[in-house]
Parts: structure tokens; sequence; C-alpha cells
């Protein structure tokens, strides 16, 4: 793909600084992450790794299909190159009636992990998303608007491709250095979303037919993917015009802290860096929609406390519910089966009929 300059009005958010492994680690760096004192005698160990072994990494492309999904269909583009990034493969659906309405113009919702949507399969885990069900099923009852969804694939730099540089640049410099030797060095989420915004959407307007206005530009994943979601958001507020972020993995300490003051003061620090960035590179209120969610078992559990505090800031900003809503699923896990059953409500929230 050729280096095309970004749509007119759109660019790096003028708050941002520019800026970007090894590979990440072949077992998840989180097992590393401290477990908080007062959730120790109520979470399992089995719940615990449960939730580290679903935190989607990249799948072997090599053995990824394109299997015809329940409804609609697939296209694929494999190894897309960038001038920003590492090249990965692109799962494009095209909803039922897609080829039958040469005149529509569609939505496109752009998710992040795009190897774990549509095909258990070909999933890092054997279970998917089920994106193409719901929003078939959503939108033939009315309750959406009908999106294309391109699903952009991982790759071994996940880590430092999801974690937003923004919030990396606010941590103390102790904590900064702490995090990048967990993540495998300096983050590439600015490359990442330059790849998207500059690269990726433009072909994506040029070979579908989509509407390709802010408003009907959204963007989600979960866990780190919730992170960069937020990240595009407020990075190029005049391209998506919505975000979703599920179960967000608000990280909370990279090595084992047995002294829980010297724990609370590292989730406080890490916390007070994070919301003055959110409160400082949010867009401003009435413009956009922005969705968070989390479980409470498994990793989802450690969550509560980041996630009320990044609420709280976003809500003092005067985010109202009909632009803002952050909810939790009683019982849920953060894996793909959790994130399937609830999907319905990020998709009627970002893609409601307006």
């Amino acid at each position: 793909m050729s280096n095309n300059p970004p749509p007119s009005g759109e660019g790096d958010h003028p708050k941002d600084g520019g800026g970007g492994q090894a590979h990440a680690p072949s077992s998840s760096p989180l097992h590393r992450f401290a477990v908080p004192l007062p959730l120790r005698g109520r979470i399992a160990r089995r719940s615990f790794l449960a939730g580290l072994a679903a935190v989607p990494f990249a799948v072997d492309a090599s053995r990824a299909r394109a299997d015809v999904p329940t409804e609609g269909r697939l296209v694929e583009h494999a190894q897309m190159a960038s001038a920003f990034a590492q090249p990965r493969d692109v799962t494009v659906w095209l909803p039922p009636g897609y080829d039958d309405a040469p005149d529509r113009r569609y939505p496109v919702l752009y998710m992040h992990d795009g190897q774990n949507l549509f095909d258990g399969s070909r999933a890092a885990y054997g279970k998917e998303w089920g994106v193409d069900e719901h929003v078939a099923r959503l939108s033939a009852t009315g309750q959406i608007r009908t999106p294309i969804v391109v699903g952009i694939h991982n790759t071994p730099l996940r880590l430092r491709e999801y974690i937003p540089a923004n919030l990396i640049a606010a941590l103390p410099d102790d904590m900064r250095a702490d995090v990048q030797a967990i993540y495998g060095g300096e983050p590439l989420s600015d490359g990442y979303l330059r790849f998207i915004v500059r690269e990726l959407k433009p072909f994506i307007d040029r070979t579908y037919r989509t509407s390709p206005g802010r408003v009907d530009t959204s963007i989600m994943g979960s866990s780190m993917g919730g992170l960069i979601s937020l990240y595009a958001l407020m990075r190029y507020p005049l391209t998506f015009g919505g975000a979703a972020c599920v179960s967000t993995h608000w990280p909370i300490r990279i090595e084992q802290l047995s002294d829980p003051d010297a724990l609370a003061a590292w989730r406080d620090r890490l916390t007070a860096a994070w919301t003055g960035v959110v409160r400082a590179d949010l867009p401003p209120r009435g413009g956009h929609y922005l969705y968070f969610d989390r479980g409470d078992e498994t990793l989802d559990a450690f969550y509560a406390e980041f996630q009320s505090r990044i609420d709280a800031t976003i809500r003092g900003e005067g985010w109202t519910p009909d632009r803002f809503r952050s909810l939790v699923f009683p019982g849920a896990e953060h894996n793909e089966a959790s994130w399937n059953q609830r999907l319905d409500v990020p998709l009627t929230f970002l893609l409601s009929p307006r």
C-alpha cells in the first residue's frame, strides 16, 4: 500500500507528540502483574490463570483461512504492507445484501485482534466474538446502522502496538522504564494508528462502498485493544466518531509486591498519570461516543479501581450518558466467550440509528 496522506482535516492530535521489539515474549508477561491483596482470598488461582491465558496474542497466519461466515462474506487482504508498522493480515466483513445494493454506502467499524472476530478455527484460543452473527441480527431488526467491519490482525509486536504512547510518556521515569521492560521496548502505537488512519482507511474507502466521514467511522477492541481504541479516539478525533473499549486492560503492577502500601502507591501514581492524560487529550464533549465495560472475574476483577477513576475523569469533563457509557457485567470473564455474550451492547451504542 502506498503512503497516502491523511484525508483532509485529519492528522495527529495537536496535543500529542509523535513517536513510535523485540518480539513479545512467548508467554504472557502479565503473569508478573501483582494480585491486589484484598482480592487474593476471593479469586481462585485457576480463574486468575484463565484470565491471563485469555489475553489474545498473535495467531500463526499460516493456519488462518477464510471460512464463509454465518452471515455476509469475508474478504481477506493478506500481509498488507505499511510505511509505519509491520505487515499484517486484514479481514473485511461485508454484510448481507452488500452485493445487491450497488448504490448503498455503509459505516465502518475497525476492530483489533481481527483473527478472533469471525471464525473460531482461526482464533488464537479457539473462541470467536461472533461479530458477523451479532451485526447481521442487529441490522436485520433495525437496532443498528449496518456496518462494514474491518478486522485488523495483530502481530508479535501486539503489546507495543497497543499500549498508548501518550500514557507511557506521562509516567514517572522509573515506572516508564519498568513498563517498557515488560512490553519489550518503547511504544509502537503511533505507527500502528498511522497505518490505520493514513493507509488502511483510505484503502478501505477506495475499495468498498463506505461512508467515510467521522460520524460513520468507529473503532473497537478488548483488553489492550481497549487501550488502543481509546488512544485512537484521542489521537485522531477527526477520523473516529466513536470508540468501544471492552475489558480495558489498565495495567496494575508488573512485579509482585508483598507490601500493600507499596502496591497502593504504584497504583496511585499510575492512575494519576493516566487520568491526567485522558483529561488533557480526550476530545471535547458532545461530538463523539465512548464506551467502556468490564466483567468482575479473572483478569477483569482487577480493573474496578482503575476504571472507576477513569470514568470519574471523563464525567468530570462533562460527558453525558448519551455519549459516554461504562458498564459492569457481573460474572463475566476476560475472554472471547464473555465478549461474544455482551457484544450487542457496544454495537448498539456505537451504531445506533441516528
